[in-house]
Parts: structure tokens; sequence; C-alpha cells
């Protein structure tokens, strides 16, 4: 495999202590030697060697700076690799960089570090794109979760799969391979059980793919209620910042605010909203519209009252009318009216998930929120095994949706009474459907989808 050297900088730019320069490729090691002189010969592999980094070309000093050295195959790539910690900030980084590109390498792309290291077979598919979500999370749930897809946790699950189907061609083998007056050896109803058990195994790995994909990006959890009735000060609460502008005036917040918070160890895109109400001026109409558009591609929302105030006919309305959506009943401004016990009120609102009683000037009741929206959202992440497998891309769910559907297609042929080779036609196509999910089979296409959402240097 023809290569060229890249190079860039694996740290994010601004000020900072100490920054990251990278290369892989053939050349690294000659680059290395070029810009720092001072070296009789390359480090021995793996070990850090304090340098002085030059400009060839007229020898002034760049940066007094650490260079390891990676021998391939033994390095992230598998190619010779180059690791130079230099001074932070974004001048030195990039002078040496440039350098480096004037020395004889190239510039990398997004994610051709990880893609390099994929096409040489250091790590599957699904480990590469665990390696993007470790860097992109921002949650305790979606960093254990690439910490297992990286182990193989994932990989492991759909390679069994797949040597399970290759266990049911065997067995239809020795199906056809007897005459139809003998006996044959592995009876269809065998045959057609071992499928229904791979369809088992699929079914639990999809089950995880609403939650597994919401760890990505977030789930949404929209503040909605009347006028004054505390969201923007429990938004605020949530946040730990003053993102929102609180006053007594009804009808302060205007428009939807969004923040992505960490609760309870999970994502969420947490919105403060309009109050809903009938209002009578334009800028207010629009914020209660965008609101409502907010409402409806809720995965949870926080429908807050006072504790002071009774229950409306609108709020009624809102539970009764919501689909699907768990409905958290928060009841504000606790400090104000203090619980017998501190127990949370007991409202007859029927149809919410959960109630709870909040004050953001005492913080009672945060913790709950913290504690209970998880276990409304990511369920199944929640109580599943610490190192069950979940599905959190599209591009799993698709290939697994594709390998169920053939295999469920065979075994229904099979159940129909159509000859086993026919029935045999489905199994082939789920096989690669299971090959694409872990990147034995990957086109161009794939792999340059997968490897566009990472950042340069990795």
């Amino acid at each position: 495999m023809e290569v060229d050297t890249i190079a860039a900088v694996s740290t994010a730019p601004g000020p900072g202590a100490v920054a990251l320069v990278r290369m892989s490729g053939p050349e690294s090691g000659l680059i290395l030697r070029l810009l720092a002189p001072g070296l009789a010969a390359l480090p021995e592999s793996r070990r850090v060697t304090l340098v002085d980094l030059r400009d060839p070309e007229d020898g002034e000093l760049l940066d007094r700076a650490l260079a390891t050295f990676y021998a391939g195959p033994a390095s992230y790539t598998g190619e010779d690799v180059v690791e130079i910690s230099c001074h932070g900030g974004v001048l030195v980084p990039e002078l040496i960089l440039e350098t480096c590109v004037r020395a004889g390498a190239r510039r990398a792309d997004p994610g051709e570090f990880t893609r390099r290291a994929y096409l040489r077979g250091k790590v599957d598919l699904p480990q590469a794109e665990a390696v993007a979500d470790l860097v992109q999370a921002r949650s305790r749930a979606l960093h254990r979760a690439a910490l297992g897809q990286l182990e193989h946790g994932l990989s492991a699950r759909v390679a069994a799969l797949r040597e399970a189907l290759v266990h049911i061609e065997a067995l239809l083998v020795h199906h056809i391979d007897f005459p139809e007056e003998d006996e044959p050896p592995v009876p269809i109803e065998r045959i057609v059980k071992e499928a229904e058990a791979v369809l088992r195994e699929i079914d639990v790995l999809l089950a995880t793919a609403p939650e597994g994909e919401l760890l990505r990006e977030g789930a949404l959890a929209v503040l909605a209620g009347r006028p004054n009735a505390g969201k923007s000060s429990l938004y605020n609460a949530l946040l730990g910042e003053e993102r929102a502008i609180v006053t007594e005036e009804p009808g302060t917040t205007r428009d939807a605010l969004v923040a992505s918070v960490e609760l309870g160890g999970f994502p969420f895109r947490l919105v403060d909203t309009a109050g809903l109400r009938e209002a009578g001026e334009r800028v207010e109409r629009i914020g209660i519209e965008v609101t409502r558009r907010y409402l409806e591609r809720a995965d949870v929302v926080l429908l807050c009252c006072p504790c002071d105030a009774k229950v409306s006919e609108e709020e009624r309305a809102f539970v009764r009318e919501a689909a699907g959506v768990p409905i958290v009943w928060v009841r504000t401004k606790a400090d104000l009216v203090p619980a017998a016990g501190g127990e949370a009120v007991a409202d007859d609102l029927a149809g919410v998930a959960s109630t709870l009683r909040v004050s953001v000037e005492t913080g009672e009741g945060l913790d709950g929120i913290r504690r209970v929206l998880p276990g409304l959202v990511y369920a199944g992440v929640v109580t599943a095994s610490p190192d069950a497998p979940v599905l959190t891309r599209s591009r799993h769910r698709r290939g697994l949706e594709v390998a169920r559907a053939e295999i469920d297609a065979f075994r229904v042929a099979l159940e129909d009474g159509l000859p086993a080779e026919v029935a045999a036609s489905h199994l082939r196509p789920a096989e690669s459907a299971l090959e694409e999910v872990l990147g034995t089979i990957s086109t161009e296409a794939v792999l340059d989808a997968v490897f566009a959402e990472f950042c340069v240097g990795k």
C-alpha cells in the first residue's frame, strides 16, 4: 500500500501549555531528523527525546520540544509515526506543522490518522467510530459506551451474529445433501429455531438504538408551563449559570434558549421556552409557537407550576394531549410553601411520569430532577449491564435492520415450505449487512462519511 506522509496539529488551537504535532507515513523519521539536526540517528522507538527543532532552510530555532518516534507497525496508524510535544498556543505548533509540510509531509484530512489505522487493520470500523465518540463525548454515559465499543464490545457481538449465520448455512448444507427419501440429520425446525435465536439477539441490539443515538446528540428536555412559573430560574439552576433572564414580569422569555447539560451522567439539550398562554403581542405569540414546535420534538417535558398555584385546566389538557412523551410535574418555588416532612406534593394530575417539588433558592429537588430524567429517557441504557454494547450510530442500526429483515425472510420461507436452497438466498445479504457494520466490507463513500466527523489530527 503506497502512502504519503501526513502531518497535523492534534491539539485544539488556542492558549495552552503544550501542543502535539503528529506525523504518520514512511518519511516521518526522515522529516524529524531534518527538523532536529542535532539527532545523530532516529531515537529508539517509543523513547521520548528532547530536541531543538530548526527550520531546515535557514537553521532558525522553532522550539525546544519532546519528540517520540513510533516504528510501524507498532504504532497507532500501523505506519512510522512521530509525535512532537511542543509549547502550546497558536503560533508555535503551526510553525512546526508548516515546516513539516515544506520538508515533505502533507496536511492531514479530518480523521486521516484513524482512517489509516483502520485500513492497516489496527482497529475495525466500530472501534474507529468509538474514537470519534470519545473525542466528542459530553457525558459520562457516552464515554462509557464509547469505551465499551473501543474494547470490541459491539464488534464482538456483531461478529458472533455473523458466525451464527455461518453455522446456519452449515446446517443447511447437511440438510440439502441428504436425499429426500432419507431422514435428514438436521430437521428444518432446528434451523428455524437457530434463525429465531439470531433474530432475538439482533432485537436486543436494535432496542438500544433510539437511546444510543441520543447519547451522541443529547435528549431534548423542554421546560414548559404558564408564564412566571419559574422555568427560567430552574433552567439557570440546572445549567449552573445565568443564561436566561429572570424577572417577576410574566412573558419575559420570548424565544427558546437551548444549552447542552449533563444530568445524572447523561446528555440533555435543555430548552427554556416562552410561557404557554393566549398572548396578544405578536412577538410573544411567535415565541409561544416556537415553544409548541419544541414540545412536538421533546424527549421529555418538565411541566412547571408554582407550589402555591392550583392545577389549571390548561395544564390538565396539556398532559392529556401529550403524545407518549414522559412529563415531569415540577412544583416550583417550593421554599414559599413548605411541605410537611419535605415530601413531594400529591396533585390530582393523572398521566405524569413523576412529581417533584423544586426550589432554586434552597436547591430542593434539583438532585431529584438529575436522577429522574435519565431514567425516563435512557431507561434501557440505565438498566443495561455495564458491558452490554449500545448502538450509538444510525449506520449500525441500518445494517442490523437489513440483516434482521433478510434473516426473518429466510425463516418465513422455510416455514412456508420453500426449498432450503431458495430460502438460503437471504442469508448472504444478511451476512453482508453485518460485515458492513464491522467494516470488513465498506465503500469509499461509507468511509468518507464516517471519518468526515473526525477532527483534524485524530
